[in-house]
Formats: structure tokens, sequence, C-alpha cells
């Protein structure tokens, strides 16, 4: 019987479990073995008792589990000098940053461990419900609206009293991703009055159909690749949309970025120039603050004042402000994948190298990197 070992995270930062006790029910009826660090969803109220009653075995010993797992879930990257304790040949499933962990990717292939990137799953139909970074962006979104509004001064909906008439909130999304188009979603249900805008004009339906005015500037050529991100901005693009997101940006009482680049720094999309227009008490939730930030000034795990009192919010692991939720999504995409190429006959993972979702996230294999976009390293 093969086994599979969930890994409490040890990144004070990190809120989220690999394995919620639904799903490690769900594993065991695969034929797995499944064991869960002690803790492990401790910060998602989710206690060792409800994993064992799960049916899951609870240890203590962190490195015995590692060295005997033949398939390991962690939310985060591993540390390097954990990585020669793991079982050579053993499956290793998380978010892995591939662009920025060359170093990481080649002591993953030396210890002959075969290791998934979460981010690197195909954003494809047939992989929608394995796509961890869709899952998260999700609660990301949510997140931010909520989070904004209880910072403001003021509330969202528009309220008529015999005091007098209350406008509504006014907010601001950059970027209509799943973050974007969750937070548009959000701020709706809420009651305010939501703007957005992005580089690709194919979104603005799907803006539309929630409620929200589509902000139209005209940048030339854009589009979007393959996987469905936003493409990179020429510095002459990046100035326009600058300017064109500069008025609404000034009539915001919130403004929600978005904007990241798959393996690259996010870009700097609100100046300090816009900030200076913006209006006191307004408040910047700033989604791609840990890639950077879209916003300048921003600080990562910090709430920045400007000198005219705008707020700029730079939460740290926004994707698991809610851990609860988080984790069980999160647990959704790891079985969900694992399900998909497990063997029932055989009781074991199936290694189709020709599969197009397999294809697109397995970085090392066999002690190499197998990758092509990370095989030069």
């Amino acid at each position: 019987m093969k086994t599979v070992f969930a890994v409490r995270e040890t990144d004070p930062r990190e809120t989220r479990a690999a394995l919620i006790p639904e799903l490690a029910k769900k594993l065991a009826a695969l034929g797995l073995k499944v064991q869960v660090e002690s803790g492990l969803g401790a910060r998602a109220d989710l206690p060792d008792g409800l994993y064992r009653e799960a049916g899951a075995e609870i240890v203590t010993d962190r490195d015995a589990a590692l060295a005997a797992a033949d398939i390991v879930l962690r939310v985060r990257k591993p540390d390097a000098d954990e990585l020669p304790r793991l079982k050579p040949g053993a499956l290793h499933i998380s978010f892995l940053d591939p662009f920025n962990e060359k170093e990481l990717l080649g002591k993953l292939a030396a210890a002959k461990v075969s290791a998934v990137s979460l981010e690197m799953i195909p954003r494809t139909t047939l992989a929608q419900k394995m796509d961890a970074l869709s899952s998260q962006a999700n609660l990301a979104g949510y997140a931010a609206v909520l989070m904004a509004a209880n910072r403001m001064s003021k509330i969202f909906p528009m309220m008529m009293t015999p005091a007098g008439t209350l406008s509504p909130a006014r907010i601001f999304i950059i970027g209509v991703g799943v973050a974007g188009l969750q937070a548009i979603a959000t701020a709706k249900r809420l009651g305010a009055r939501v703007e957005a805008f992005d580089t690709r004009p194919v979104v603005e339906e799907q803006v539309k159909s929630l409620g929200a005015k589509f902000i139209k500037v005209d940048l030339g050529d854009t589009g979007q690749t393959a996987q469905g991100y936003a493409q990179e901005l020429t510095p002459e693009q990046l100035e326009k949309q600058r300017q064109g997101m500069a008025k609404a940006c000034a009539q915001a009482d919130v403004v929600i970025t978005t904007a990241k680049l798959f393996g690259r720094p996010a870009p700097k999309i609100v100046t300090a120039d816009i900030l200076r227009q913006m209006k006191p008490g307004s408040i910047i939730v700033d989604l791609a603050v840990e890639g950077g930030g879209n916003v300048e000034g921003a600080k990562l795990g910090e709430e920045v004042l400007t000198d005219n009192g705008v707020r700029i919010i730079g939460h740290e692991n926004i994707e698991g402000y809610y851990p609860q939720h988080a984790s069980q999504m999160l647990a959704s995409n790891f079985y969900n994948f694992i399900e998909h190429f497990w063997d029932a006959e055989a009781g074991e993972f199936k290694y189709n190298l020709d599969d197009e979702i397999l294809k697109g996230c397995l970085l090392t294999r066999d002690g190499q990197i197998i990758h092509e976009r990370f095989k030069s390293g």
C-alpha cells in the first residue's frame, strides 16, 4: 500500500493545510495509507482528532514520515535541507515558484523526487478541478473586498435614512482574472458601485454580466497567453494604461489591484502620481504584493499610509485569509490531481508523460529536470 503524507507548514505566514479530514477519507478510499503531521490543520480550526476520525494516522516524527512517504503534499515549497530525507522516487506536490527557484529544482532532481508544481497545472477545462492558482485566487478576490470594507471609514451600500442619503462606495478593480471577477461580484453583493479595467478586451462582457462598468483604455495590440494570463505590456502601453486609470483611481473609495505576470515581477500600475490624486481615506489592496506589487510604495505584510491619507494594504498570504475554506479548496485540488492519475488496479500513481496536464506541471523525475521550460537552468 502506498503512503501519502501531508506536511504541516512551518512558515509563520501560512495558515492553510494541504489536506482536510474529508479529503483524507477520500484518499484512503483510493487505497492509500494517509498520514498527517500533528498540527497540520490547527490554523484552519481542524484539530488532529478530526483527521483521526477520518482514518488518517497522526504522526509526530516528520523525518521518518518523509522518508517513508510515496506522495508528499504541502502548500509551500520545501526547505532545501529537507529534500535528502525524501524517499527517492517519491511524488512531491506543492507550490514551487519554479521561475524563481531554479536552484531548488536542481536539488529536487538530485534527490530523485518527482516534483509537481501547482503553478504549472495547465488552465484547461479538464484541469479546472486541479487548478490551485484559480481556487486560491477566488478567495483572494473575496478577502480583498472584505478587508477593504473593514478598513474604510464609510460603508459600501447606498443607504436612505431619515438623517439623509449615504452614497454607495466606488470600487475600482484593476485586472479581471479569477481574483478580479470574484472581487467585482463580492463588491456588488455589498452594494458598491463597481468599475473594472483589464488589458484584455475579451473580459468586458464578463465584467458587464456582473453588473460592473468596464473602463476602456486604447492600448493597441494586447491579448492573453495560451494559459489565459494577460500579456506583458510595452512601456508605452503601461504609460497609456496609467493615464487612463488615473481618473478612475481618483474617484474611487477602494482600488483593488490583481495584475500578476506569470513567472515575472508584477507590473507597477498605480504610481506615486496616481496616489497623489486619490482621496484621503481611500483604500488600495495590492493582491500582487508578493510578486513585487502593482502599487508604488506597497510593502509586503504592511499597511502603508501615504502623505495624503491613502491606505495601501499589502497583506501576506491573502489567499489564506479564510484558512478553512482555502484549505478545503486546495485539498480538493490535490485530491483531484492524484485521483486523475491513480491506477486503481496497480494501486499507484501512473506517470503518463504524454498527458497534457502532467507534461505541464511535472518538473523533475528520475534525477533530471524534465520540463522543457526549465531544462536549461
